[in-house]
Parts: structure tokens; sequence; C-alpha cells
């Protein structure tokens, strides 16, 4: 994509401004978060993008296009075809069903929060993506939650919360490997400085859920097993903990759906392709925002918008304290723009590169500051792909499941304060 004639900055980021004012303003008047679809008011920030943008009007729309039809976005919606695909037929055999019975025969009723926040924390460490976690389990939760009466939004949420700690963390994730590349650090020490900041998060996130797991009473009304039902959920995981393309894992994960529903007699052709098509219309809404949203950033990008980011927070950096809040707030920035953790940390890496070598911070320092903000960040935009999935899987709005993000805001709680009072501790051991 040529670059075009940079505008003000402050006009180039206002498409993000409009949308967050039409959703949010729309909303509160309304008096209902549920009220306002995502996708209307993404459309009426992306006109807005193409009609303040320089230029023919043939250039802005093939920039929001081309922005749109990113291979990143394409994939992302692939991944929402199939998963949908996957999560339709695997309810109409009845593999939902039987994984959640099985679930709820293996674990004690009062450890069923804490005991799926650890299990998504570990099958996302294991796998290394948030969405692979997501696509997984989500499903499992919002199923626990109609045997039980428990609230799907907080359910979802407490998967998504616990895909973040792997996406952070594992060796394999894309953004660990994004991070550690950017300022030339290993991954093992990388790995060490992000679990002093997001350790504690985990131990309160798991109390909390404790805590909350003691007023479930013992479920005692579940259906017997049907074990053959079982296969596609437990091989979609393995398959994912053995560090297959999550898209593989997908259609293996259908095909299976077929052969253990034709094998049972839970369903026939024509039913299985109905399920398929219906798991595919259910994840329209998410296709058409990750369209808008991927479209409407990359305007933002053209217009220059991510540069005047860049460039203004680097001019007020002042001391090591600021300069590793100017690399959370720069990152975080960032990926608000681009709605991509990993493209966010790829898009700052080398200023925060500078940053770090300018204020004599540890280059595993300033790769886990990166990685923690942009998974924070990504983990609560309600136009990120991780709550994108949840909603689609779950037929909630992401402002629904939100509130309920206990990992990701106290992640960023800790990050936060491990900036404010770890050079204070420093200067106080001294």
């Amino acid at each position: 994509m040529s670059k075009g004639a940079k505008m003000p900055g402050l006009l180039a980021l206002s498409p993000i401004i409009v949308f967050l004012v039409v959703y949010l303003v729309s909303s509160l008047l309304a008096g209902d978060f549920y009220r306002v679809p995502v996708s209307s008011a993404f459309l009426v920030a992306s006109v807005y993008a193409v009609a303040i943008t320089p230029g023919p009007i043939s250039r802005r729309v093939n920039i929001f296009s081309e922005s749109a039809g990113h291979w990143n976005i394409m994939l992302m919606v692939w991944i929402f075809m199939l998963a949908g695909a996957f999560a339709g037929s695997a309810k109409e055999i009845g593999s939902i069903e039987a994984t959640v019975n099985f679930t709820l025969s293996i674990v004690p009723a009062k450890a069923l929060l804490a005991g799926l926040f650890l299990t998504a924390c570990f099958v996302s460490l294991a796998i290394g993506t948030s969405v692979g976690t997501i696509v997984a389990l989500v499903p499992i939760a919002v199923g626990i939650a109609d045997e039980t009466g428990l609230n799907p939004a907080m359910m979802a949420a407490l998967v998504v919360g616990g895909s973040f700690f792997g996406d952070n963390l594992s060796f394999i994730s894309d953004t660990t490997i994004a991070a550690t590349r950017a300022v030339g650090c290993a991954m093992h020490e990388k790995f060490r400085a992000n679990l002093m900041i997001v350790l504690p998060a985990v131990l309160v996130v798991t109390g909390i859920y404790i805590y909350r797991g003691l007023n479930i009473s013992s479920v005692s009304n579940t259906d017997a097993i049907e074990w053959l039902k079982l296969i596609p959920y437990l091989s979609v995981i393995v398959l994912a903990l053995f560090g297959l393309d999550v898209t593989l894992v997908l259609v293996i994960g259908i095909l299976l759906n077929a052969v253990v529903g034709f094998g049972t007699g839970s369903i026939d052709w024509y039913e299985l392709l109905g399920a398929i098509g219906s798991g595919i219309a259910g994840m329209g809404d998410l296709v058409i925002v990750t369209l808008l949203a991927g479209g409407m950033l990359g305007i933002i990008r053209h217009n220059g918008g991510l540069e005047y980011i860049i460039k203004g927070i680097s001019r007020h950096v002042h001391g090591r304290r600021g300069a590793e809040l100017g690399i959370g707030l720069l990152t975080a920035l960032a990926n608000l723009c681009t709605a991509n953790n990993t493209i966010a940390i790829i898009t700052v890496g080398s200023i925060v590169n500078d940053i770090s070598e300018r204020y004599d911070i540890p280059k595993r320092r300033a790769a886990s500051l990166m990685d923690v903000f942009s998974c924070f960040v990504q983990g609560i935009i309600p136009y990120g792909a991780q709550l994108l999935m949840a909603a689609g899987l779950t037929g909630l709005a992401t402002t629904q499941i939100i509130p309920y993000l206990y990992y990701p805001f106290a992640v960023g709680i800790c990050v936060i304060l491990s900036i404010l009072f770890r050079n204070s501790l420093k200067r106080s051991k001294k």
C-alpha cells in the first residue's frame, strides 16, 4: 500500500473515537449495553474513516478493502467459520453434552471454577494460542453453566482469561516470539520476567474462583456419559497440545464429529450439513465485525494515526520509570489500533528496543512489558478476536463477558504496580 499525505494525528485517530461514541454513548442513552450491535457502530466508524481520508474515493475504498482483506484478517475469518462448523456439528451429535457430563462427574462441584480456569491456563501454555484454547473450552464452559445454573458470561470469561496466561507465557506463542525478537533477548529470560508479573494475578484470580465456587452445590443430575461422543472434544484438546495448527485441528474435529455422529446414529448426512451451516451462520456477525475492524484500523494506520501515537509517547519519556510506562502505553495504544497483540508488538518493537537501550532497561524486562500490556489490552477490547470468538460460540455480547474478565484486569493492575514500585523497592534495598 503506497503512502499518502498524513493528516493531523488526532484526526487520524478519530475513527476510534467515533466508534466509542456511537457504541458507548448510544448504549448509555438507551440504558442497555446490549441494544447497540457492535457491527453497526463499526460500520458508522468505518464510513467516517473512509470519508475523512484524503484522495479519490476509489483509492480510499481500496485502502479499506485491502486492510480488511489482509491475510491475517482472512485467517481469523477462516478460523471463525471452522470453529462455528465444529461447534455446530459437535452440539448436534451430543459431543458437548457428553463432555460436560464427563467433566461434572470427575471434578468436585466446589472446584469447578478454579479447576476450569487453571485448565485454560495449562492448555493455553501448552498450545501457545488463546484462540485455540477458547475454541476448545468455551463450549464446555457454557455447557457446564447450563447444567449448574451458573452465569454463562462468567464461565466464558473464565476461559478467555485463562487463555491469555499461555498467550503471554508460552514459548511457542507468537506474542512471545515477536517480543523477544524485537528486543533481542532469550525466551527463558523473558519467561521468568513475565512470570514474576503475572503469578500474583494467577494466585489472586484462582483464590476468587475458589471462593465463588464454595456456593456451588453438588451436581447430581448428570446423565450417563456417552464415551464415544467424548472423542471429538478430547481429540481437539490433545491435537492442540501437540502443537497442530488450529485450522487443521478444527478440520479434524469436524471429521470426527461426522464419524462419531454416523457411528452412533446421532446424525445423518443432511443433519450434519445443516448443523455445519447453522454453526457458520452463527459466526456471521463476528466475521462482519472482523472485516470492518480490519478495514477501519488499516485506514487509521494509513493516515498516520499509529505513527502519531509512537512519536507522541516517545517524546514524553523521562527516566526509567517513565520509560517503562511509555513502553506499556505505546504497546497498549498500538493494540487498540490494531486489535492484534502480535501485530502491535511488531509495530512498536524497534521503538521499544531504542527506549530500553537509552534508559538501561534490561531486554527481558522490555520484552515482558510489551507482551503483558498487549495481552492485557487484547483481553478486554470488545473487538478483539478472542472476545469475538467467545461471543460467537456462546451467543452472548462481548460487553456481557467483559465485566467477568478477572484475569486480564488483574494482570493489568499487576504490571502497572510492578512499574510504579519496582524501582522504589530497588532503591530501598540499596
